[in-house]
């Protein structure tokens, strides 16, 4: 990865960059079988996360209603749905993919309740080759989404075959998955905005925005508790 004055050090690895997340969506399908009311836990849900993303891609950015999205680590769906029911992103491809069997099993369950058309995948990133999946764009999605997905990335042990955190081969990962000139939101709450850039920016990716969250201050500065950041693949041409 290219050199960035704002990289960081590692996360100390943690349970929650784990296949943990299998057991916790369990629960919330068993859940959902007793009250179809209770759809699952919406991650970031108390910084309105989901509402500002969908605020950023219509009214920032202004992306046409065909625009396609790849959600990595789609969780329930809630996201892919929100941007459908409220976002009026209703023609283009919309899939979301998760590691978690249980997670993309409650997404389904819940886009037929909705009767969206959303697709739901089981695709680890991080494992599984892109190569022959039909729910892959050709030229690659207009939109990526990563709404906590590199946080659980960055707390795992796990090594690549190249020695590195797994961590490390986030980048060149996503960047294959979106379209020239496509873009990608990265949403964390283990990560500042300058940090964020410190991964991402460089090789194909491009600095674009950030989106505005609540702030504090402590011992003198100033921070948020969650940070979007905004990335645009470089074209050719650029």
């Amino acid at each position: 990865m290219a050199s960035s004055p704002h990289r960081t050090e590692h996360l100390e690895p943690s349970e929650l960059g784990t296949k943990a997340w299998d057991a916790s969506y369990k629960s919330e399908l068993s859940n959902h079988a007793l009250d179809p009311s209770l759809p699952g836990t919406e991650w970031f849900s108390d910084s309105a996360a989901s509402e500002k993303i969908v605020e950023y891609l219509t009214l920032t950015l202004s992306l046409p209603s065909s625009s396609s999205f790849l959600d990595l680590g789609t969780g329930n769906g809630h996201l892919l749905f929100q941007l459908r029911e409220e976002g009026g992103f209703k023609e283009g491809t919309m899939v979301g993919v998760d590691y978690s069997a249980q997670s993309v099993e409650l997404a389904r369950i819940l886009g037929q309740e909705k009767d969206l058309n959303v697709r739901f995948e089981r695709w680890d990133i991080m494992k599984d080759n892109i190569a022959g999946k039909e729910w892959m764009i050709e030229g690659g999605f207009d939109v990526l989404l990563d709404k906590g997905t590199f946080d659980a990335v960055s707390l795992s042990a796990e090594f690549d075959d190249r020695g590195r955190r797994v961590c490390e081969g986030y980048r060149e990962r996503v960047e294959a998955l979106v379209r020239e000139g496509g873009i990608i939101l990265v949403t964390s709450c283990n990560w500042t905005e300058a940090e964020l850039r410190g991964w991402f920016e460089g090789g194909n990716l491009v600095f674009m925005g950030t989106i505005s969250f609540p702030s504090f201050t402590f011992g003198g500065k100033k921070g948020q508790t969650i940070s979007s950041v905004c990335f645009r693949r470089k074209e050719r041409c650029d």
